[in-house]
Formats: C-alpha cells, sequence, structure tokens
C-alpha cells in the first residue's frame, strides 16, 4: 500500500516467503520513516505486529526500486534474500516479468518464474575482509569446533555440515557462534545437512533475530559452502523449516527460486510511529 500522507497511520504488509515473514512499508515519493525504536516496536510478537526482518521500499537508485532492512532488535540488515522476493512480488504485481532492487548489496535483478519469484543475489563475498572476519583465515576452514565455512552475501554468514540438521540444539549453538569474536558483525549461523548432490536440508539462526523458519542469504551461502567443499552440483534443492527453496550459483552470481505469500495489510497507527 503506497500512501504519502502518514498523520493518520502508516500502512503496512504482512508477507513471508516460507515462513520466513516480514513487516513491509511502502515509502516511495515521500522519506524514509524507519528507525531502529520503530522496528523495535513492530517487531516485537507480543506488543507490536511480529516479524524476522522489516523491509522498507523507496525510490529507486538508478534502479526500479530500492529497499532497506532492518531486524527485530532494530539493528540494520544489509542483505534478505526472502524479503527481497516478497517485494518483488509485490512490486511485479500480476503483470510485471523483471524488476531491479537497490540495496546494500549492489543491483540486484528479480524476476517472475511461473508461481514462482526469482532473485539473483550476486556473486558470494569469499575473501575474509569481505565476510568480515576478525582476521585472515582460511573462509573454507574456520578455526571454530565443526571446521564450518565463512561466506559472505552482502551480510555473514557461517555454515556448518552436520550428520543431522535436526538433532542440532539452535538455540543454544546459534548465539555463541553468533557472537563469537571471529565475527566483528556477528554472524548469521547455519545448520547443513547434504542429502544428494541436489539436495540440502538446512536450519539457521539469524544474528538480530534469532530462530527463523528460512534465510534467503543463508539459503545462498549454504548452496555456495556446499559447492567449495565439493559436496554437491551448483544447482541444488533446500529445504529448510518452512519449506523449499531453489539455488543456482550460476556465473552472473547466486540464484534463488522459491514461493511468497501477501498474508494481509494493516495500519499502524500515530502512536506507534512516535514511539
Amino acid at each position: 500500500m503506497q500512501i504519502k500522507d502518514i498523520s493518520h497511520g502508516l500502512p503496512f504488509m504482512k508477507m513471508h516467503g516460507l515462513g520466513n515473514d516480514f513487516v513491509v512499508i511502502d515509502s516511495r515519493g515521500r522519506e524514509a520513516v524507519t528507525t531502529p525504536a520503530l522496528a523495535r516496536t513492530v517487531g516485537s510478537r507480543h506488543f507490536g505486529v511480529g516479524f524476522d526482518q522489516l523491509a522498507e521500499i523507496r525510490d529507486g537508485e538508478g534502479s526500479d526500486i530500492t529497499l532497506d532492512f532492518w531486524n527485530s532488535d532494530g539493528t540494520r540488515a544489509q542483505a534478505c534474500g526472502n524479503a527481497t522476493r516478497c517485494v518483488a512480488a509485490y512490486v511485479l504485481g500480476t503483470d510485471g516479468e523483471s524488476i531491479t532492487i537497490r540495496t546494500v548489496r549492489g543491483l540486484l535483478q528479480a524476476r517472475r518464474d511461473g508461481d514462482l519469484i526469482s532473485v539473483n543475489m550476486g556473486q558470494p563475498q569469499l575473501d575474509w575482509r569481505d565476510v568480515p572476519l576478525a582476521r585472515a583465515v582460511d573462509v573454507e576452514h574456520l578455526p571454530l569446533e565443526g571446521d564450518p565455512v565463512a561466506v559472505g552475501m552482502g551480510n555473514p554468514h557461517c555454515v556448518f555440515f552436520v550428520d543431522d540438521a535436526e538433532a542440532v540444539a539452535l538455540t543454544v549453538t546459534g548465539p555463541r557462534i553468533e557472537h563469537n569474536p571471529l565475527f566483528p558483525e556477528q554472524v548469521n549461523v547455519e545448520f547443513a545437512e547434504v542429502r544428494s548432490r541436489d539436495e540440502i536440508r538446512m536450519r539457521v539462526w539469524e544474528r538480530g533475530t534469532g530462530v527463523t523458519l528460512a534465510c534467503g542469504s543463508g539459503a545462498c551461502a549454504t548452496a555456495v559452502a556446499a559447492v567449495l567443499r565439493g559436496l554437491t552440483d551448483r544447482r541444488v534443492r533446500m529445504e529448510l523449516d518452512g519449506g523449499w527453496l531453489t539455488l543456482d550459483w550460476r556465473d552472473d552470481g547466486v540464484w534463488m527460486t522459491g514461493p511468497t505469500a501477501h498474508v494481509f495489510d494493516g495500519l499502524l497507527p500515530p502512536t506507534v510511529l512516535e514511539a
């Protein structure tokens, strides 16, 4: 819902991709409205709307649109693949085929793929400085118990390959790795079980949010890590807690394809905006 006058309340949409849920605010034609305090207030699942990330749409900067991302703790998120796909589905509507989206990650391309939405999340960042890490180490074999892989997808990821993803205690291991000193900007933590050359089961702990049902950039990072380890081909299907994505690491970047859902529209009252 695109409305310039928000004096009587701020329209928003609730969307999700595989249960990875978002509040989407369309701020095209006006100044951006999201602040750390607003993100924390709206992000609370008990006192607000609740979301894994908030995505604010702004006017394009050499692109069709620009996207800003926020975590529920009020911190900024540099990338969010599933939110990008959801916003692309909204902007494309029923007739559009493709759009360009400006994010901190750079200029991304999204397109309709039948009933699904695909987004090119760009090439992975595989230099320790770009992930980023605190010091020079081998990103394919981090000096941590479990021998994880570090991958940057506009945000940092630490991917562990495990025998049984279901057995991982996400709420115990996730925050411990997220705050490890090796990761100066904290890190998203993925636990991946390789089932075959073209199928992976993955679960995720997202920095600034916690356990989520899916993470698009994390799925991309996991697919890249599996290729780097020689465990899978470059195109894989991935089962997350909320459903399935297809990842394809091509010459022009990592393409991610999956479903999106527009759940409901709402209006944040002025009292929330003033908080």
